[in-house]
């Protein structure tokens, strides 16, 4: 089955082809993490074959437990998998700079730019959103809840979920089902994973991990020593991306502490830049290049959208990069290997909960509706259409429709 062949051991993209992959999901992954994960899947496990199921789950499972935007950790592990620190940085510029610039942009015309699309396309997204984490369910259920065993394991990690929501939980569940795994399962119930190319070794993964620590300990020093603007910008959304864990709307609120009450912008405006987010695709983490921009007007505005930017992201590049050369040997040890099988397992009944969380909050609650996200999901699992393509003709029949 294609879903779980091993990467093409000849194919080696160059940078420009990554950035290029990357750039198209950046301009098409509406729906939020979950919904970015299975864009990744169908395009790096499907159809290209970088990877297989269970090691994209691995990877997913690692990014889950590191703190920061788990869809863009998966992407900059993507890219430095096939082409190294260049291919990572091509992955992250590629799915993030399309919303980083729409959000600027929107930023610095707040007070004349309206509403990009009609209400209608835009919900027409949000169920276009549901049948992509439909589809996702239902692929990675079949690879990865073989079994009495592991389906019952998805179906209690979906029911705490909906029981306990929030990050907390979630991490709850996650460790619980790990912990599960490695006393239950046997190392006959799941292959030896193959190996995922890394090109770094452990030593730079240690200096990456060092300076991840020296970064989050020294900036706050620097911005109260120096007075400096844009240190004082880095230092807050360093932290904030080093400490937030969930990512995607776990960091509003973050970071609606840290910039409002300094007054480096109202409330009001916040919100309207929160507004603009749910809009655009990519990753929320984006939403920094707003804040940024909001805050000056002219050439400085896109300092500080880049400062913002990166500051919030840089975090997340470290700590994937730096986990990662230790990564594959651990998820090779039999322990291991059982305690991923179960986490898994875990991992498909979160996205279950998400599926019936989006179901019941009041997207589809229409016959219209109903056909439009039964027709995309018709789509992607029967007729095999890629995803942008749904994403575009959602849109169009939100509007025309809803």
């Amino acid at each position: 089955m294609p879903s779980t062949s091993p990467a093409k051991p000849n194919h080696k993209p160059t940078c420009w082809s990554v950035f290029g992959v990357f750039l198209r999901l950046g301009l098409t992954s509406f729906g939020g993490p979950v919904a970015h994960l299975a864009y990744f899947r169908d395009e790096f496990v499907t159809r290209r074959q970088w990877l297989s199921e269970h090691a994209y789950a691995d990877l997913v499972a690692l990014c889950q437990f590191l703190p920061g935007p788990a869809s863009s950790q998966v992407g900059m592990a993507l890219g430095l998998q096939r082409r190294g620190f260049g291919g990572a940085l091509a992955a992250w510029a590629g799915f993030t700079l399309p919303s980083a610039l729409a959000l600027a942009l929107f930023a610095l015309g707040l007070s004349t730019w309206g509403s990009v699309l009609p209400a209608g396309s835009l919900h027409g997204l949000k169920l276009v959103a549901v049948a992509v984490v439909a589809q996702a369910v239902w692929g990675m259920s079949r690879q990865l809840c073989v079994g009495p065993v592991r389906a019952g394991m998805a179906l209690l990690a979906t029911a705490g979920t909906l029981w306990w929501p929030g990050v907390v939980g979630q991490l709850g569940i996650i460790s619980s089902a790990a912990v599960v795994g490695a006393l239950i399962f046997k190392p006959s119930q799941r292959p030896a994973p193959e190996a995922i190319p890394m090109p770094l070794s452990r030593r730079t993964g240690l200096v990456l991990l060092l300076l991840f620590g020296l970064l989050l300990l020294g900036l706050p020093l620097l911005a109260r020593h120096t007075n400096n603007p844009l240190l004082a910008l880095a230092d807050v959304y360093y932290r904030v991306g080093a400490l937030v864990f969930g990512g995607g709307h776990v960091v509003l609120p973050l970071l609606q502490a840290e910039v409002v009450p300094r007054g480096w912008l109202s409330q009001d405006v916040f919100l309207a830049g929160y507004g603009a987010a749910q809009a655009v695709p990519g990753p929320l983490f984006t939403f920094a290049a707003f804040l940024g921009a909001v805050m000056a007007d002219g050439p400085q505005a896109w300092v500080n959208a880049a400062v913002c930017l990166l500051a919030i992201f840089l975090p997340s590049f470290l700590l994937v990069a730096g986990a990662l050369p230790f990564w594959d040997q651990w998820r090779r040890q039999v322990l291991a290997q059982a305690a991923l099988a179960g986490i898994n397992a875990a991992v498909v009944g979160l996205l279950l909960a998400t599926l019936l969380q989006s179901a019941s909050s009041g997207a589809v609650t229409r016959l219209p509706e109903m056909v439009l996200m039964l027709g995309a999901l018709v789509a992607l699992l029967a007729w095999k259409w890629p995803p942008w393509l749904v994403v575009c003709s959602g849109a169009m029949l939100g509007g025309l429709m809803l």
